[in-house]
């Protein structure tokens, strides 16, 4: 890619965002005092959140991989499901995922 066609990335990036930001600020108010969209925005980011970790674990390629990033992952839930604080959660992911990567998975 030369420099020509990256600066063309950015801006048509820089007017993509643009145009979905102004999108945006012309939906009608009362569009979005509906319960519905009141609802789905509010889910929409841990939806988004959740993919977004399903993919960087589960993928590699695209293909399907289970490796110390999975095991990492189910430590973690596991830790949720106890309901321990969010830095025992993190801390148990990150010791599983080494501790499996340090025996070679």
């Amino acid at each position: 890619m030369n420099t020509t066609d990256a600066w063309i990335a950015v801006g048509l990036t820089v007017a993509g965002c643009y145009l979905l930001k102004l999108g945006g600020l012309l939906v009608p108010a009362d569009a979005l005092e509906r319960p519905l969209v009141q609802r789905l925005s509010a889910l929409l980011p841990v939806a988004l959140l959740a993919a977004l970790t399903a993919q960087q674990t589960f993928g590699a390629n695209g293909a399907l991989v289970l490796d110390a990033r999975a095991a990492g992952v189910g430590a973690a839930a596991l830790a949720l499901v106890l309901r321990a604080p969010f830095l025992v959660v993190v801390a148990a992911a990150v010791v599983v995922t080494a501790g499996v990567r340090a025996l070679g998975g």
